[in-house]
């Protein structure tokens, strides 16, 4: 949970998560957003195409569910189902796979969200969390 999400600090985490893509040559597209504004978007080397309309289909079930995408995930195939099945919405406008994330403010709740596509579900949003925990230590100082 972050202390404050600004504009500025979207920007800010949008520019960590490409530094630390960037240096270890992930092909990833990440999104930043502040509230549902698209602050931050950036495509690197070796993305897909097809991973931007990944991340509008994992925004939809942040933006619907107010969590990661990856618990959604995680929650229907402990009861023996998936997403798409439990939930009937359809896997065109939904991904309930890992790599994208609520951004939380204390006192506040949900300001914006953060996004990856590009590397298996897992590792995306294993990389979300590890800037998200660089932007908290930064506000920490």
């Amino acid at each position: 949970m972050l202390s404050s999400f600004t504009l500025a600090d979207a920007v800010g985490l949008g520019a960590i998560a490409q530094s630390r893509a960037e240096s270890e040559e992930m092909p990833l597209i990440i999104q930043v957003r502040h509230g549902r504004r698209i602050a931050f978007m950036v495509s690197l080397p070796g993305s897909q195409y097809d991973s931007e309309n990944w991340i509008n289909r994992k925004a939809a079930v942040v933006e619907k569910f107010d969590t990661s995408t990856l618990y959604q995930k995680l929650r229907y195939a402990e009861r023996g189902t998936t997403f798409a099945e439990a939930t009937g919405l359809s896997t065109a406008e939904f991904a309930a796979h890992g790599g994208g994330l609520p951004i939380w403010v204390a006192n506040v709740g949900i300001v914006g969200s953060i996004y990856a596509s590009g590397l298996p579900d897992v590792e995306d949003h294993e990389f979300l969390l590890d800037c998200l925990r660089e932007l908290q230590a930064a506000q920490s100082l």
